[in-house]
């Protein structure tokens, strides 16, 4: 068992605050997707006297920032922590920034194939994750976790929501906000591709949003890429 999975569970009481947890339907031809299975796990969960909200995104190109803006007016959290799925990776990944681009290599869930279109027409080229990710990700390895910044959310539909949460984090003052693509579930992982226990990933986001909830300034450590 992960160090601190029990300390997750308990029940929200009434008059606490809300953080949303999203994360995506399976896509391209799968049959499932571990980030849905994270949230139903965490919906309705007390963490650091916040109740979790978890929800599931379409995983369709304007769609699904359409969906996100609903859902923020419906549960104006005070965090929000969007998940997807990157089949290849082995680790748990804390995004660091968000693009303006769409440049699918597979259709989404309606056929939609955006090629170098913006998400955001005369929004900025791109915005920074508001969550400590360092933080989060010191705290994963403390306990046994891979984790580590990435410095690409990719161009799909992850990215695409992860840019339209920051665009519309600019007029909710206080409330921060990113995302994290989590591994394949061990025994579905591809050929080359480390997997990770459903358990492990429900713990981990469990312990990112316990990390982002105390913590209003990054930890400065390394966490860059070379390429």
């Amino acid at each position: 068992m992960i160090s601190g999975m029990n300390a997750h569970t308990k029940r929200p009481r009434t008059g606490t605050k809300t953080v949303l947890v999203t994360g995506f339907e399976p896509f391209g031809g799968a049959q499932h997707n571990p980030s849905l299975e994270i949230v139903r796990a965490l919906h309705g969960r007390a963490i650091g006297g916040h109740r979790i909200a978890g929800e599931v995104l379409p995983c369709v190109f304007g769609l699904a920032n359409r969906e996100l803006r609903r859902l923020l007016r419906r549960h104006r959290p005070g965090l929000v922590f969007c998940l997807g799925l990157a089949a290849e990776r082995g680790e748990i990944s804390l995004e660091r920034i968000a693009i303006n681009v769409d440049d699918a290599r597979i259709p989404d869930n309606a056929g939609r194939q955006p090629v170098d279109r913006p998400v955001v027409r005369s929004g900025p080229a791109a915005y920074w994750s508001t969550l400590p990710i360092k933080a989060i990700v010191a705290a994963l390895r403390e306990r046994g976790i891979p984790g580590r910044v990435s410095q690409t959310a990719g161009t799909f539909v992850c990215n695409h929501v992860f840019y339209g949460l920051m665009h519309a984090l600019r007029r909710r003052p206080g409330v921060r906000g990113g995302l994290a693509h989590v591994p394949e579930m061990a025994g579905l992982e591809r050929a080359g591709a480390a997997g990770m226990e459903r358990e492990t990933m429900i713990a981990a986001i469990a312990i990112g949003i316990e990390v982002a909830l105390r913590t209003r300034r990054d930890r400065r450590i390394g966490g860059g890429a070379t390429q």
